[in-house]
């Protein structure tokens, strides 16, 4: 009875070690090791980041394994727009994660693209733990600044320090005994410091192409141009308000709860545009078009009153990524548009004031009336 009783309880064992067997994976110590290294939290040593740098700029590997992050991601910033997300946004955003977040993030990306992109990786455990170690001090650091270049600025300090030497020592100290050359540079840096002063001076306030980096990488040139999205359905306040303003959040959600990948930037940017939505916070976009506070402009008058394209003042706007500055913003060119642009009095209220002017054009008197001929190169209808 007790052999049986024993026998049961082998074969008990027996059974339960083969299940064991077949549900566990050959390599689960393997996964169990990477897992653990992965998940790991601890400080590295200065050799061990550098190891991680290296790594993330493609200077460990020499064959065909070594992949360089910062070939796809700016370490550094750039005037270039570059779709894919700066290494700083990255390793903000992955600062809390552990390094077993990034690895999936690298070697089993979701997003269509990025799966495209990082098809073939090939990175061990202990590379995403330095490369996330050194991500991680990116995240502090920031971007790498760009080495400043000699400016007119420096060229106008030194010639400035010529001409009050050259002043100081025709004058008092009188050491160069031939004045002629005095003279020279007398002449030579005043020419320079004048036309310094006269060309910054025309310049204040007017930075032509001027196209900041954007907290969201928006494209206008695929909602406004391959989208064909309407300029208003955005910037709905240009019919009734001096502003045109920004749209809010809820309005790119329209789309935007539905399409969640970009064609060029994956889905990182459309990721920002739901985070900034679901933590109803505004995007806080850039401003291109500035003008002084002494200036009064409104995109009702213009747009509505006016009825002009927005392209007339903002370029093709359809064709570019980045929004730039595409006029001057002078008033200068204000003035020249309204001494040339024709008044359209045909179905249009805001004129029914100027009975004169459309009776003049309907009876032959005259084939068009310009804005200025209607006050708009009048001082006080833009500063009051």
């Amino acid at each position: 009875m007790n052999d049986s009783v024993l026998s049961n309880n082998i074969r008990f064992l027996l059974l339960i070690i083969l299940l064991i067997c077949i549900t566990t994976p050959v390599h689960s110590n393997f996964i169990q090791a990477d897992d653990s290294l992965l998940n790991k939290q601890r400080a590295f040593k200065a050799e061990e980041l550098t190891k991680g740098e290296r790594l993330f700029y493609g200077l460990v590997y020499r064959d065909q394994k070594a992949v360089s992050c910062a070939s796809c991601h700016n370490t550094s910033f750039s005037d270039e727009l570059n779709w894919n997300p700066d290494a700083i946004e990255i390793s903000r955003k992955y600062t809390n994660k552990s390094a077993d977040d990034l690895s999936k993030v690298l070697l089993r990306p979701a997003v269509e693209k990025m799966a495209e992109v990082h098809n073939g990786y090939q990175f061990t455990p202990e590379d995403i733990v330095l490369i996330k170690a050194y991500m991680d001090k990116l995240a502090v650091i920031g971007l790498k600044q760009s080495k400043p270049v000699i400016t007119n600025l420096f060229l106008f300090i030194l010639a400035s320090i010529l001409f009050l030497f050259s002043i100081t020592d025709l004058i008092i100290l009188k050491k160069i005994k031939r004045q002629w050359i005095h003279f020279i540079i007398l002449f030579a840096t005043a020419v320079f410091i004048t036309n310094s002063f006269v060309t910054e001076g025309l310049e204040v306030g007017y930075s032509p192409e001027y196209e900041p980096d954007q907290p969201v990488k928006f494209s206008h040139e695929v909602h406004a141009g391959q989208n064909g999205t309407d300029c208003i359905y955005c910037h709905s306040f240009a019919h009734y308000s001096k502003s045109a303003g920004f749209p809010p959040e809820n309005v790119c959600m329209n789309c935007h709860l539905l399409v969640r990948n970009g064609s060029r930037s994956g889905a990182f940017e459309i990721a920002k545009v739901i985070n900034y939505y679901e933590e109803m916070k505004p995007i806080e976009w850039i401003k291109v078009y500035n003008l002084p506070d002494h200036v009064f402009f409104s995109h009702a008058q213009h747009v509505e009153a006016g009825g002009l394209k927005c392209q007339e003042c903002h370029g093709a706007v359809e064709e570019m990524d980045r929004i730039r500055l595409n006029q001057s913003l002078t008033m200068g060119w204000c003035i020249d548009c309204h001494r040339t642009k024709v008044v359209n009095f045909q179905n249009n209220r805001f004129y029914s004031d100027y009975k004169n002017m459309a009776e003049r054009i309907r009876n032959g008197e005259t084939d068009s009336v310009t804005v200025e001929r209607l006050g708009g190169t009048e001082c006080m209808k833009c500063h009051y």
